[in-house]
Parts: structure tokens; C-alpha cells; sequence
């Protein structure tokens, strides 16, 4: 099997060392490894684009959440095959699809998983269209992400965004926002928009959304406020939020989301793009290698 890895450095040494140990389980095995490593953002986007003429069997995205973001831009649309090396902060698309983290169930899942077509979530602002594969989000979510340190984040991964959290709940500003879910209308302080049902890890905010499932679930957070953001962020972690009588999730196909102009909006834990915004479903628009036990 001929792969393509694509590898963020950023990941760190000790993620590295796992790469490594990926890449020589991969040949001891057989497979051809071809390892190209990103220098910016955008690189990962254009590997990607420019593997889908079919030189490799798989692609292969190592890195964090935003990397698999950037390749899956780069091959939504194509017949090729994502796989995936988990070495980010949080890694929710590998727990969505139950991919083990060492690296002889890695290896195993690139080149023994089973490519299944999923569906993906699609943001257009004035600037561009972008793609997402787990979540977006609106609000707090995004305004945290947006001013996470990356130094920081390089440095501690999850208590970079810990700090952020605190310093974004501090200055709260207290938006509302106008979300229109397929011709309803909602007020929100925040929104989280789902592809898959766990967010930030494993937690969990739209128990019902499945990759496969060509339809968006959209997590609607009703008040502003410190002491609701510290509410809600207790439900997440208790497993209890979709049962607050503030919040509802709704099943969707196109979102419309308005608020004040240039608030920012996440994708797949990466700032990318800012209001106004509308968010829709590609049916059928990635390939993705899931392990062959999932």
C-alpha cells in the first residue's frame, strides 16, 4: 500500500516519537511511506489537494484536529482515502471513530481500516467556503479558541485553553445571537454545531450526530453569563448538558447564524472565519478510514 503521511512538526518530539513508531510498524508490514511535513498553515490543505491524482492508496493525516481539517479541505470531493495519526490536544475525530492510540492500532487502522463515506459541515462567510468534519462553534466556543496562545498551547495542550476559558469568561461580553435553523428562528448566547457527538475530547454535546448521517445538530446555549457559562461547562463534563432547560439541540441542514460583524467562529478547534455565516451539510464528501473493529 502506498501512503502519503502528511505531518504537522508543531505536534511536538514525544508526538513524534509515536509518528516514528507509526511509520516503521507501516514498513515492517510492507506499505511505501512517503512523509511530507508542513512548514505553514495552508500546506496540509495543498499535500492533500495535490495527492488526489492518485499516486498514493491513503492519505494519512498526522497531527491535531486543525490538521485533519486542512487535509480534508484538501480532499473532500475525491475518490482518496483519509486516515488518521492521532497527536493533537484533543484528537475527537479519532475517539469518534474508536481508534486505539498506540501505535500498532494506528497502523493497524491505516492499513486494515475500511473506508466509509461520511458527510461533512460546510462554512461560507463573504471570504470563503470551509469544511469541517466534527464540529463548529459560535459564541464562547469560538472566542476562546480564537485567543488560545499557541506558544502556551504548544507548551501545556489542554491548560492553554483552560487559561483562555478563564480570561474569555472574564471579559463575557454577553452576545446574543440570531440563529436561523432551517427557517427557525433562535436567540443564542452560543452554539455549538456538530458533525460527530463528541466535542473537546470525549465530552459530549449532540449525543445523536453520527460522521455518516448527511445532517447537522445544532447545540443551543440560551443564556449569557458568567454564572451560566460555568453552569453549562458542569453539564458538559457531567455528561448532562442536551437536558438543561436552556439548551436545545436540534437536528439541521442549513444554519444561518448573524451577530455582531467579525465575531469569530471555530472549526475543528481552529479559528476559521468570522460573522455573518452560513452552515451547510456535503452528503457523501470524504472518504474516511475507520478501524476495521469500529
Amino acid at each position: 500500500m502506498r501512503l502519503l503521511i502528511i505531518y504537522n512538526p508543531v505536534a511536538g518530539q514525544r508526538r513524534r516519537r509515536r509518528l516514528e513508531a507509526v511509520m516503521q510498524t507501516l514498513e515492517a508490514q510492507g506499505a511505501a511511506v512517503t512523509l511530507q511535513a508542513t512548514t505553514k498553515r495552508g500546506d496540509a490543505e495543498a499535500f492533500a489537494r495535490a495527492a488526489r491524482g492518485g499516486d498514493f492508496d491513503r492519505v494519512v493525516a498526522a497531527g491535531g484536529d486543525g490538521t485533519i481539517n486542512e487535509v480534508i479541505n484538501g480532499l473532500a470531493g475525491s475518490d482518496m482515502a483519509l486516515a488518521i495519526v492521532p497527536l493533537g490536544t484533543a484528537n475527537v475525530l479519532a475517539a469518534e471513530i474508536g481508534l486505539g492510540g498506540s501505535p500498532a492500532e494506528i497502523a493497524a487502522g491505516i492499513l486494515r481500516g475500511v473506508p466509509r463515506p461520511i458527510a461533512l459541515g460546510r462554512i461560507t462567510t463573504a471570504e470563503r467556503a470551509r469544511r469541517f468534519v466534527m464540529m463548529a462553534g459560535i459564541g464562547f466556543d469560538a472566542q476562546v479558541v480564537a485567543r488560545v496562545d499557541p506558544a502556551l498551547k504548544r507548551l501545556t495542550g489542554k491548560f492553554a485553553y483552560v487559561t483562555a476559558s478563564l480570561r474569555e469568561m472574564l471579559r463575557d461580553p454577553g452576545l446574543v445571537f440570531r440563529v436561523e435553523v432551517d427557517g427557525r428562528v433562535y436567540r443564542a448566547a452560543s452554539a455549538i454545531v456538530a458533525k460527530g457527538h463528541f466535542y473537546g475530547g470525549r465530552f459530549v454535546a449532540c449525543p445523536d450526530a453520527r460522521l455518516e448521517e448527511p445532517a447537522l445538530h445544532v447545540c443551543l446555549f440560551g443564556r449569557t453569563g458568567r454564572l451560566h457559562i460555568l453552569r453549562y461547562a458542569a453539564a458538559l463534563a457531567l455528561g448532562r448538558l442536551p437536558r438543561l432547560p436552556d439548551v436545545t439541540v436540534v437536528r439541521a441542514q442549513r444554519i444561518a447564524v448573524e451577530g455582531p460583524p467579525g465575531e469569530p467562529l471555530q472549526a475543528d478547534g481552529d479559528s476559521d472565519g468570522r460573522l455573518p455565516a452560513t452552515i451547510d451539510v456535503e452528503g457523501n464528501a470524504l472518504r474516511l478510514v475507520f478501524p476495521h473493529a469500529a
